[in-house]
């Protein structure tokens, strides 16, 4: 993927564990969430950390990148766990320097937006909703995005493990060839679920999201 491009003003990204009360291993799933968030940390540069307990949180340089760690941090979860997240871009404003607390429009249109992710998900059309962004700015519209966002969310939605993983690697950069036989698989059948579960539609998409600014 080629370098995103540095927006005007932050983006702020909030995750939340979607059922994650009802974990019998807590632990083990925080341990989970603290890996992707330390993978993606090193992929894009980024400070994404644990807030509260089924939550993580963070700034980034650009909406791009914003949806990139959305895809990033669900495919280390998925399948037995999945995240919802809220994007918004907007000013932050550090609170208490010592615990790096930050307010400001852009975490409360980040939790606009995981709002909003939520109440689409409860609909039977927009069931697969997992990544809403929110733009703070009145000029800005943000239906393109979410369009993708949206689509985005459903396709992801469903795959089984076995596409996951391909898509995985997809994403990681690594060819068609070199995923089947980590997998064990002829690189046919690698190929035939890019083609039939739109693997190569996905990670297009989130090539071109990932040049927003």
């Amino acid at each position: 993927m080629s370098t995103p491009k540095s927006s005007a003003s932050p983006v702020v990204v909030l995750g939340d564990l979607i059922g994650s009360r009802r974990v019998a291993d807590r632990a083990h799933l925080h341990d989970r969430l603290t890996h992707a968030l330390a993978d993606a940390n090193q992929r894009w540069g980024t400070e994404l950390r644990v807030s509260v307990g089924d939550e993580y949180q963070g700034t980034v340089p650009s909406l791009g990148v914003a949806t990139s760690v959305a895809l990033g941090v669900r495919l280390a979860l998925l399948p037995a766990h999945d995240v919802r997240h809220g994007i918004a871009r907007g000013a932050t404003v550090v609170v208490d320097a010592a615990t790096g607390i930050q307010d400001g429009p852009g975490w409360w249109g980040a939790r606009d937006a995981i709002d909003a992710a939520e109440e689409r998900a409860g609909r039977a059309a927009t069931r697969s909703s997992r990544t809403t962004y929110v733009a703070t700015d009145p000029a800005e519209d943000p239906r393109a995005v979410n369009a993708a966002l949206l689509a985005r969310d459903e396709l992801v939605g469903r795959l089984d493990e076995r596409s996951l993983s391909v898509l995985r690697g997809l994403i990681a950069g690594r060819t068609q060839r070199d995923i089947a036989a980590e997998l064990g698989v002829s690189a046919s059948a690698v190929s035939q679920r890019v083609r039939h579960d739109a693997l190569g539609v996905v990670l297009t998409m989130t090539e071109w999201m990932e040049e927003l600014a």
